[in-house]
């Protein structure tokens, strides 16, 4: 019996000295003024990570239009048809994307006597059609994209752009953040918590930028003839004969001098506007980006610009065209704006840099939007909340009051009601509060404001264990039997509901953690923690201290203080 008890008081001194560890250790470099008042605080406030509600900070949420991400699908799925059928040395009249009330389709007109089946089969060899279903009418091959496909699209979409702003939220630091999607099924919505961010406005900025990055052929004469610019956009398209072929864009050329602008006004300062035409499809495009920065330019003060790199099938393909241009314009558009145009003296291959007098702040944001990638389609925002830090200061103690009230309270009625056992309950309770914080910190959990409710709700939880075991033991002392029978037989019956109700409240809470948000999936947490670590302390720590009390040496027990 002596080593079964010493065995229980080694594991109840370890889990208890592990949990103090965990909550009360620094995480830095230990220091005298630690284990000040300020110092204890101070590492009390960095273990433990508090959600938006208690620290103060952003919470967003956007919905991804879905609906660009498709049109633009189309449009481009359609230009890859176009190019697909012209290898394919077949005679087409038409190709034409087609967008209206939530439908698309792809129409391609072919020239009399083509065999349709042999154009069809020909183009879907070359372009990815996989998700969607065609037709052949006489001449003309339809494509169109069903209901299924727009779901799985569009769910896709949204993933992506989760991605996309989880590496550019990451990247600038902000640390603890809530991403996740929000609303019902198709709702395409991101909710997205920040805590502890001071400057929410550069984060939305970062997160709505666009990085479309393209380099592509300008339609103009060869170095050494100076690019050809116009002055306006109806100008381009007349040197092209009036009607803008499929494969050419008309794209507006400004150099920003961002560096004056800061300076003066802030005002973006500009040339004036000109426009070139550029052919299309691009020749590279963002996704075969390898990596982005942002560099000082020499000798320009304290001016930035974009050094880039491809992959290598991107750059392979880059130096096929450049060997095939030389003396050719090529453009970076970013955000279809071009950026810079230089003519090219000889075959590049993985290296590019976007010129500009950027400032160091906007070249490194700029730089890390190319390198998270290009959003599938737009943002907006559907609601936005910010919470300042005395807001949440103020939540904080009216958490820690109640704590504190509604734990000294149960406190008291233990010790009154059921005497000395309920200094037994009491020390099984405080035991409790110690786990569950260790859990949070251990788990990197985040406490929020429901998830004091929740650390409250499993005190309650706690004292009904021990409530459940004390009646338990007095019914058994009533029938007559000894103080020892009486309390293996009142914690050994009152297990079995004891566990009953942990686990129904457990699995209520796994629900209320799969299918919540930030705060209400706080609350879940803290409880489910509450109530495993009272399976610990009211039944296990609680059941040692009787055993303990029971067979002391030198003294037989003939009443229970219960």
């Amino acid at each position: 019996m002596k080593k079964n008890i010493l065995q229980r008081l080694i594991i109840i001194a370890l889990v208890t000295l592990a949990s103090l560890y965990v909550v009360f250790w620094p995480r830095h470099r230990v220091t005298a003024k630690d284990f000040t008042y300020q110092g204890i605080n101070d590492t009390l406030r960095e273990n433990i990570r508090l959600g938006l509600d208690l620290r103060g900070g952003s919470h967003l949420v956007m919905r991804v239009q879905t609906e660009d991400y498709l049109k633009t699908l189309t449009e481009n799925t359609a230009l890859g048809v176009q190019g697909a059928a012209k290898d394919a040395n077949q005679t087409v009249k038409e190709v034409r994307p087609e967008v209206s009330n939530g439908e698309y389709r792809i129409v391609l007109v072919a020239g009399d006597g083509v065999n349709g089946t042999e154009l069809r089969d020909n183009v879907q060899r070359q372009v990815d059609l996989s998700n969607w279903i065609n037709s052949i009418s006489s001449n003309t091959i339809t494509w169109t994209l069903p209901q299924a496909a727009q779901r799985l699209l569009s769910d896709q979409a949204v993933n992506q752009a989760i991605r996309i702003i989880d590496s550019r939220i990451d990247a600038v630091g902000v640390a603890e953040k809530t991403l996740q999607t929000h609303g019902p099924q198709g709702s395409h919505q991101i909710l997205l918590q920040m805590p502890g961010v001071d400057d929410p406005e550069r984060i939305k900025k970062l997160i709505q930028a666009e990085s479309r990055l393209q380099l592509v052929h300008v339609v103009s004469p060869p170095s050494p003839q100076p690019v050809q610019t116009y002055a306006t956009e109806q100008e381009a398209i007349q040197s092209v004969g009036g009607t803008l072929p499929p494969n050419r864009l008309v794209l507006p050329y400004a150099e920003r001098d961002e560096l004056t602008a800061v300076e003066e006004d802030n005002q973006p300062s500009e040339r004036p506007r000109r426009y070139v035409v550029v052919e299309r499809p691009a020749v590279i495009e963002g996704s075969e980006l390898r990596s982005a920065e942002a560099v000082s330019q020499t000798g320009v003060g304290d001016s930035y610009q974009i050094s880039f790199a491809l992959k290598p099938g991107g750059a392979q393909k880059f130096g096929s065209w450049t060997a095939a241009n030389i003396n050719q314009y090529m453009g970076v558009v970013l955000n279809d704006e071009v950026k810079s145009v230089a003519f090219i003296k000889s075959q590049i291959t993985d290296q590019g840099q976007i010129d500009g007098r950027f400032t160091k702040e906007s070249a490194e944001d700029l730089a890390l939007t190319l390198r998270s990638g290009a959003l599938p389609a737009s943002l907006v925002y559907l609601e936005e909340r910010t919470v300042g830090p005395s807001l949440g200061a103020d939540s904080i103690r009216s958490g820690v009051r109640a704590s504190i009230a509604g734990l000294l309270f149960v406190i008291v009625f233990m010790v009154i009601y059921y005497r000395g056992s309920g200094v037994n309950a009491v020390i099984a309770l405080l035991l409790n509060v110690m786990i569950t914080l260790a859990g949070l910190v251990f788990f990197n959990a985040t406490l929020t404001l429901p998830g004091i409710a929740g650390l409250i709700l499993g005190l309650g939880m706690a004292v009904d264990s021990n409530v459940l075991i004390f009646e338990r033991i007095r019914e058994e002392l009533r029938t007559g039997k000894t103080v020892l029978s009486a309390v293996d037989q009142g914690f050994d019956r009152a297990f079995v509901t004891i566990i009953d109700t942990h686990v129904t409240t457990i699995v209520s809470s796994l629900f209320l953690f799969i299918f919540g948000t930030g705060p209400i999936r706080g609350f879940a947490v803290t409880l489910v923690l509450g109530l495993l670590a009272n399976l610990f302390s009211a039944v296990y720590v609680s059941r040692t201290i009787f055993i303990w009390l029971l067979n002391r040496k030198g003294r037989r027990v003939e009443s229970l203080s219960i």
